[in-house]
């Protein structure tokens, strides 16, 4: 009985730390895109990745773990991003994705990819994208 009561704190504990907001997430805003509640479940391709710096010549280059990603259209995509070291956060203007990445969390981002094509996801701090923070993520149609 006592373990019930645990696991049910621990339930209402989340959903509340949930419904606060604390987990960063972004996506699509438009009335005229789908959102993510529209897309099955089932249908989710989770990334998992890094962002981080690394110094060359003494020089500062912040990195993604993962350069390239493709998914097929109409997938609810969601990011995990593990800021290791750094300041940084995640853009891909296409999707109206915008979230800043504390470094020490994981943060987490979800949208729908809506359309094919090959798009840039980026760290907007000052310097970054131009030293390498960028990725491509390519929508394919199914």
């Amino acid at each position: 009985m006592k373990t019930y009561k645990i696991l049910a704190a621990v339930v209402v504990l989340v959903a509340a730390v949930v419904a606060a907001g604390s987990l960063p997430m972004t996506g699509n805003v438009a009335s005229d895109r789908p959102s993510i509640a529209d897309v099955p479940a089932g249908d989710v391709q989770e990334i998992a990745m890094d962002s981080f710096v690394v110094f060359a010549d003494g020089k500062p280059h912040p990195q993604f773990s993962v350069k390239e990603i493709t998914v097929t259209r109409g997938d609810r995509v969601r990011f995990l991003v593990n800021t290791t070291s750094g300041s940084h956060n995640i853009n891909i203007d296409e999707f109206n994705v915008h979230a800043e990445t504390p470094t020490g969390q994981v943060t987490v981002v979800e949208f729908v990819a809506d359309r094919a094509g090959e798009f840039v996801y980026y760290c907007s701090m000052p310097g970054h994208r131009q030293n390498g923070h960028w990725g491509t993520l390519t929508v394919v149609e199914a």
